[in-house]
């Protein structure tokens, strides 16, 4: 279990951004309001919006925002969308993309365990809307689990995205307390060594969350799976506590220590990694392709 620290103490100067601004925000902004979708980097208010969205980069979620699992570090609302799917979503997405310019797409959803495929096909459906309508844009899958069932992460490494990510997002002694009970650390592990297997040429990648209270040992052993596992891409950010209710912050990782574990990282041989307190999942994410 993650040790609490004193919550009155200021977040280090490190973590504190400017608030997102400017004309590309703006429009981008209008247009998921026109039609009526949902970024993440909204949602999650990500301190790198202004950024990821002025080079032609932002992350879209899809499938709803009620989510069947009760991750410990996430605030997406937890609940049951009674099986419902709104199966018009992929073309908005796709028009959202071409509309909008944007050059990469990270398409993410909440976790759907009511759904009998964990919601493969729409992941499909919209990875096939954008490769027909905006040709040029790439295209990142940023999935859960869909419990295990490597028949539909087949659904959805069949469309062909360019980049296909899962998060294992702690180590694997804090994974119970971290995630939820039905997500798992080796079955995110067999996940990501399954989608590499069925499509060796795409990138696979995964993230962790640093300030859990996580050791040496044990960052280093996750990098040493990730990378048995296939995975090209991993990056590496900080840990912050969305409300009280959620894990405390067990430390605040300095930029310094970042960067001696991104430099751990990359001498694994991973194709890219990204390490630093405000990194995300998506931060820097056409970078893979550069």
């Amino acid at each position: 279990m993650a040790i609490e620290i004193d919550l009155t103490v200021r977040k280090p100067e490190w973590l504190r951004v400017s608030l997102p601004a400017g004309d590309a925000y703006e429009r981008v902004k209008r247009g998921m309001r026109t039609l009526a979708l949902h970024t993440v980097c909204q949602e999650a208010a990500c301190p790198n919006l202004a950024e990821c969205w002025g080079v032609g980069t932002a992350t879209i979620m899809i499938l709803g925002d009620v989510c069947t699992r009760g991750c410990r570090f996430c605030n997406v609302k937890t609940g049951t969308q009674h099986g419902a799917v709104d199966w018009l979503e992929p073309a908005r997405v796709a028009r959202a993309v071409r509309e909008l310019g944007w050059k990469y797409l990270v398409l993410t959803a909440v976790d759907r365990d009511d759904l009998a495929d964990g919601g493969a096909l729409i992941f499909a459906n919209t990875v096939r809307a954008i490769h027909e309508r905006a040709p040029e844009a790439r295209v990142e899958i940023l999935s859960g689990d869909f419990r295990g069932d490597l028949r539909a992460l087949d659904v959805v490494m069949d469309a062909a995205p360019d980049v296909f990510a899962h998060n294992v997002e702690t180590v694997r002694r804090l994974t119970p307390v971290v995630r939820d009970r039905r997500a798992g650390y080796d079955q995110s592990l067999r996940v990501l060594d399954h989608a590499k297997r069925r499509a060796p040429e795409r990138f696979t990648k995964t993230s962790i969350m640093l300030g859990l209270g996580e050791r040496e040992d044990e960052l280093e052993r996750v990098m040493d799976d990730a990378r048995n596992a296939g995975v090209d891409i991993f990056t590496m950010g900080q840990y912050l506590r969305p409300t009280k209710k959620h894990l405390p912050v067990a430390e605040y990782v300095t930029p310094q220590r970042f960067a001696e574990l991104g430099a751990l990282a990359r001498s694994k041989g991973f194709h890219q990694v990204v390490s630093s307190p405000l990194s995300r999942s998506s931060y820097h994410a056409e970078q893979a392709f550069s």
